[in-house]
């Protein structure tokens, strides 16, 4: 009571929602006909008159029968007519129709009896095109099938962001089950998100049913429900659903499980990082055992829990050749852990650095170095352990520490194999693998290179050290009146020494000569010119020469040396007249040291180093009393990059004022002082005292 007609909503319509055409009933435009019991037309929707194209006045109290159907098929059609409206039951299937314009269409019809509640009996007929139900028919069948067997996890969500449908791939990548999302909100079906990150999840999906616009391969990476399976990568996409009226229905969601795609990714960038911090921190020295270290830094703990680097035997003493069938003598030159005490026993099982040790040729490191190819065992088994190791107690503490994968690059230089960069596998559960194998090698291949610098370096090192000690003055005999002390100190680097040196002979009489002398230049043909030039010096100091004569002389000598230049000071002391005369050579100055006094720098002519040619050189005459000292030296005791000469000069003299000490003493004291991070260039040092008589 009180509600009038026009207040009711209209069957089956939802108060205040108006009809908006567009629904998939659009789409398939069913039409309606309803016949009464002799088979006339009493209803006529506008579908039917789209679909035959008849107006309902043309169509209405007409049989259908004559209307609609052809004369070949209307026996059967009244046969069907019959049996629907006896109570046989509806009729559904596809039936050849007149249209109005004398064509024949295939329509898809379903008909079935109706009854009026006075008894009349009437038929219905609902009809649709075939063509056009088809296309559907086939469009949903595709889409299911897709849906069910797509590798893309699929799912729809309704307005209210609850599950609808999930396809199998989707349950794989996050492991739940359908059960676990339909009919649940977004929020309730992921519950293994952090909070954080399913508001973020809710907030996307919002904004997309808003605005239409689609959220695109969205990259992402977190857990899933199945723990075991760790983190997943993934991109998601999420995309709005409408109706053909342009509705929003809901959300349809896509998951692309990329992490097999993103792993290789990221194991490709580290790989990339491994190789650019290999570039830059192996090799910053050419010190062997330092770049044997540097290598199995880089290594561990990227790529190997336990690294040690070997170097054949034969690679430090001539010539690198693989070992064919001979065992493999190598010197162990670094080890390297990842630490901790899961790794102690294979680290115990490495060859201990600085020490030989001998490989049977069965082991496969020998195999390694004898072949000169990578040796990989992914999977190593108990009695692979034996292969590997050097011997039974090794072997007990690989098996031990739980060496599960191993893995051998040769170490080739120049076209040498030097040795072997060994890698183990300990508390990292993944094996070795091919990848593995090429970035150990191009690793092996970079450190090899400065492997072979070092070895090469220490070579020409011992080398020149060795030609440059025996040309230099073993301790001088029987000199008269004087006492003296002397270093040599070569530089630090192979290519720098070789070009200073000292000397003291004694002449006749009570004299004897002091030199100190530099020749510009580094390496063997620097100390092959010094030791020219000290015989030199040695031979015309036997003939009795004023020092500046002996320059002059030394310097034509220079001259012929193909371009050598160096510098010199030769003093010759008379201790009968105590007095020294002194030439320079564009040498520094020698330091005047007297008891009671502050030492001072000789003031001499500086003249022009030997090997100019043509330049007089002049003597200086230097009273010397018992007990005064001559401190002859090279530039290497005090030139630096930082600071000028007159600033180093005036450091020596002070530690030299401060500092009376015995000659030996003095030698190491100003080493010690004036050397300290200065290893550039070889020192020479000459320290001569007068003594109180003969």
């Amino acid at each position: 009571m009180g509600t009038t007609d026009a207040s009711r909503p209209d069957p089956g319509r939802a108060r205040g929602t108006p009809y908006e055409p567009g629904t998939l009933l659009d789409v398939l435009s069913v039409a309606a006909v309803v016949l009464d019991q002799d088979g006339r037309i009493v209803l006529w929707s506008p579908q039917a008159e789209e679909l035959f194209g008849w107006t309902a006045a043309e169509a209405l109290g007409r049989y259908a029968a004559q209307l609609l159907v052809d004369e070949e098929n209307l026996d059967e059609v009244l046969r069907l007519f019959a049996k629907v409206m006896g109570g046989g039951g509806s009729w559904a299937g596809v039936f050849p129709a007149r249209h109005k314009d004398g064509t024949t269409r295939l329509l898809e019809f379903r008909n079935m009896r109706l009854e009026d509640k006075d008894g009349r009996v009437y038929a219905l007929g609902m009809a649709t095109d075939q063509e056009i139900l088809r296309d559907v028919e086939r469009d949903l069948a595709l889409s299911l099938r897709l849906v069910a067997q797509s590798p893309i996890g699929l799912a729809v969500l309704d307005t209210e962001l609850r599950y609808v449908m999930v396809n199998p791939a989707l349950e794989r990548i996050h492991g739940l089950p359908a059960r676990a999302y339909v009919g649940r909100h977004v929020r309730e079906a992921l519950p293994f998100l952090p909070a954080d990150e399913a508001d973020a999840v809710e907030r996307a999906m919002r904004r997309v049913l808003a605005t239409g616009v689609p959220l695109v391969d969205h990259f992402t990476v977190g857990p899933t429900a199945d723990a075991a399976a760790g983190e997943r990568a993934r991109l998601v996409s999420c995309y709005r659903l409408e109706d053909p009226g342009g509705r929003p229905m809901g959300l349809a969601t896509s998951d692309v499980d990329i992490t097999d795609r993103h792993r290789a990714a990221t194991e490709a960038r580290r790989r990339l990082a491994l190789l650019a911090d290999a570039s830059v921190l192996i090799g910053t020295t050419l010190d062997l055992d330092q770049t044997a270290r540097e290598l199995a830094g880089v290594v561990v703990p990227d790529l190997a829990d336990v690294a040690a680097v070997d170097v054949l035997d034969t690679a430090l003493h001539g010539n690198a050749t693989p070992p064919d069938e001979r065992a493999a003598v190598f010197r162990a030159l670094a080890v390297a852990s990842a630490g901790g005490d899961a790794v102690t026993d294979a680290v115990r099982a490495a060859d201990p650095p600085g020490e030989i040790a001998k490989y049977a040729p069965d082991r496969l490191v020998a195999h390694c170095v004898s072949t000169a190819r990578p040796v990989l065992l992914a999977r190593v088994t108990p009695s692979d352990v034996g292969r590997i190791a050097r011997d039974a107690t090794s072997a007990g503490l690989l098996r031990r520490a739980g060496l599960h994968s191993y893995l051998a690059v040769p170490l080739i230089a120049r076209g040498e194999v030097l040795g072997a960069l060994d890698l183990k596998r300990v508390t990292n559960p993944e094996p070795f693998g091919e990848d593995d194998v090429v970035l150990a090698g191009e690793l092996a291949a970079r450190a090899a290179v400065c492997i072979d610098n070092a070895r090469w370096y220490q070579r020409e090192r011992a080398t020149v050290l060795t030609l440059q000690r025996n040309l230099l003055p073993q301790r001088p005999q029987n000199l008269i009146g004087l006492e003296v002390a002397y270093r040599y100190q070569p530089a630090g680097a192979a290519v720098q020494v070789g070009g200073d040196w000292f000397d003291v002979i004694p002449q006749g009489g009570a004299r004897s000569a002091l030199v100190v002398g530099d020749v510009m230049g580094s390496g063997i043909n620097a100390a092959a010119a010094m030791g020219q030039l000290r015989t030199a010096a040695r031979t015309l100091s036997g003939l009795g020469l004023d020092p500046g004569r002996v320059l002059h002389h030394l310097d034509r000598t220079a001259s012929g040396l193909d371009q050598t230049i160096a510098t010199c000071v030769y003093a010759v002391y008379d201790h009968r007249e105590a007095r020294c005369r002194v030439a320079n050579a564009g040498h520094l100055p020698p330091v005047l040291m007297r008891p009671g006094l502050r030492p001072v720098l000789l003031e001499l002519p500086t003249g022009a180093p030997l090997g100019v040619g043509g330049v007089p050189f002049e003597s200086v005459g230097v009273a010397l009393a018992p007990g005064d000292q001559l401190v002859l030296y090279t530039d290497g005791l005090v030139e630096t990059r930082d600071e000028d000469i007159d600033t180093r000069l005036a450091v020596l003299v002070d530690l030299l004022d401060r500092h009376r000490l015995d000659l030996e003493a003095t030698c190491d004291l100003l080493l010690a002082e004036l050397r300290e991070g200065n290893d550039q260039d070889d020192v020479a040092l000459l320290i001569a005292r007068v003594r109180g008589s003969l």
